[in-house]
This record gives C-alpha cells, sequence and structure tokens, in this order.
C-alpha cells in the first residue's frame, strides 16, 4: 500500500485531503501539534472507511518533534511516496505589512518555511529511496490588492522558492523526487475564520482538486498546479 504523509491533517483541508487520499487506497500518516485531536481524527478516518490511518505528533515550531516524527515516518512507514506539506499558520492578517510585528513574522516563518524545510529534508533520504513526491500547499505571492497578508504571503514566498529550487536541483542531478506546489485556491477554513463567500470552496471541494493535481501522473517537478485561482 502506498503511504502519505499529511501535515496538518487532523482538521480543515489537511484532514480532507487525507480522507480523499485514502479512499484512492493510500494509508495516510497525519501530522497534528496536539496528540489527542490527531487519534480523533484518526478515529474519523476509519469511520469513513479508510484502512489503518496512523497520527504523528507533530508541531512544526520544535525541531525536537520535527525530528521525532521523522524517526517515526522512517522507522515505521517504509513506502512512504508522499509529502503533503499542508501544515501551516496565518500570522496576524489583520494588520497592515507594515506594521508586522518581528514576533509575529518570525513565528509565521518558523511554521510555514523552516519547519516545512526541516520535515522535508529529514524525510528525504526515505522518500529518494522509495522515489516519491513533495506536495507543498502554498498560495501565489504576486501582487492582490484583496488578499494582502504580509507574514503569510511572506512565508509562502520562501516555501515556494523551495519548492523551484529543490526542483531545479532534483533535476539537474537526476535525484528521484518529484517537489511541487498547489494552490488550493478560496477555501473555508479555520485559516481565515472559516470566511464564507461565494468564491469560497469548501475544505471538501478543495480537497478533491488537490488530491487530483497530487496523484496525476503529469510530471510536475517544479510546477505550481492551481486548483482554483485567486481573485485579486
Amino acid at each position: 500500500m502506498k503511504q502519505a504523509f499529511v501535515t496538518g491533517g487532523n482538521k480543515g483541508l489537511g484532514f480532507e485531503i487525507a480522507k480523499q487520499l485514502g479512499q484512492q487506497g493510500w494509508q495516510v500518516i497525519i501530522g497534528s501539534r496536539d496528540a489527542k485531536r490527531g487519534e480523533e481524527a484518526v478515529n474519523q478516518l476509519r469511520a469513513a472507511g479508510l484502512e489503518e490511518p496512523q497520527s504523528v505528533e507533530l508541531d512544526l515550531s520544535n525541531s525536537q518533534t520535527i525530528q521525532a516524527a521523522a524517526k517515526t515516518i522512517t522507522d515505521n512507514y517504509h513506502e512512504l511516496q508522499l509529502l503533503v506539506n499542508n501544515a501551516g499558520i496565518p500570522g496576524d492578517m489583520r494588520v497592515a505589512g507594515i506594521e508586522t510585528t518581528m514576533a509575529d513574522l518570525r513565528e509565521t516563518m518558523e511554521v510555514n518555511f523552516f519547519g516545512t524545510f526541516e520535515l522535508t529534508q529529514a524525510l528525504f533520504p526515505l522518500l529518494k529511496q522509495n522515489q516519491g513526491q513533495v506536495a507543498n500547499i502554498t498560495i501565489p505571492t504576486t501582487p492582490n490588492k484583496l488578499f494582502n497578508p504580509f507574514a503569510y504571503q511572506t512565508s509562502k514566498g520562501a516555501q515556494n522558492v523551495m519548492t523551484t529550487s529543490l526542483a531545479t536541483l532534483f533535476e539537474t542531478t537526476d535525484t528521484p523526487v518529484e517537489i511541487f506546489s498547489v494552490h488550493p485556491g478560496p477555501v473555508s477554513t479555520d485559516l481565515n475564520g472559516n470566511l464564507q463567500a461565494d468564491f469560497m470552496q469548501s475544505a471538501e471541494e478543495a480537497a478533491a482538486g488537490v488530491v487530483r493535481l497530487i496523484t496525476s501522473e503529469e510530471p510536475k517537478q517544479g510546477a505550481f498546479l492551481e486548483v482554483k485561482p485567486a481573485i485579486g
């Protein structure tokens, strides 16, 4: 059975991505900051008919838990072929960019970029062994008057550079790992306070598009794939 690790998989978009991958025959492991919530999500996935879903404690702001999670996965899930870097925090989306505090910027970068990179780096040997994939759930970082949260966009911009830089490396060195970005489009989740509007998708709708793109057999090295383009 193919195995996938979905970070932030205990709720929202991550949960739906994990669920829909599982429904397509993957064994899914979800990363959750809270072990209890992770187990509750696993129980929901089992109730939905998934075969052997698992949960691993993971806090992307804590290097110790990142390394522990990577070791657990490397030691116990030898067929891991897919890492979905979905977990992230919004930062303070209410303030104007120039008023962003350094503490907020550092915290957002720590989770969305540094922690995501550290996890990818730690799982890279296993993914390379299995000729696997890394899918980064991200956003466009081109100017957008309707959506301009400084800390969040900055962290995702760094993540986008990580994607293209590593893709270039893997391609030029014939490394058998594919890394790409997926932009789900506007999704109503707790990241945006469960915003409701005509242009918003439910987590289930967005996850269907994300899973379709991830599981496509088309080459995706370094690609920026969009489920639904941003409005702006």
